[in-house]
């Protein structure tokens, strides 16, 4: 059987970093309250600061 494509969009790089416990689940727990998650306010971030720095 042949090897599907992957799929359009999907994600597939990792970005690892280190923060205290207290940040991790301060953030964590404040994503959670607002409906929403660590990595997709992440990757907001992100994008953001791509854009706003002439990077996309």
């Amino acid at each position: 059987m042949a090897k599907k494509d992957k799929k359009a969009g999907k994600k597939d790089s990792q970005l690892i970093l280190r923060l205290s416990k207290e940040d991790r689940d301060a953030f964590v727990e404040l994503c959670k309250e607002l409906d929403t998650s660590a990595a997709r306010e992440i990757r907001h971030f992100i994008r953001k600061f791509l854009k706003e720095n002439g990077k996309r």
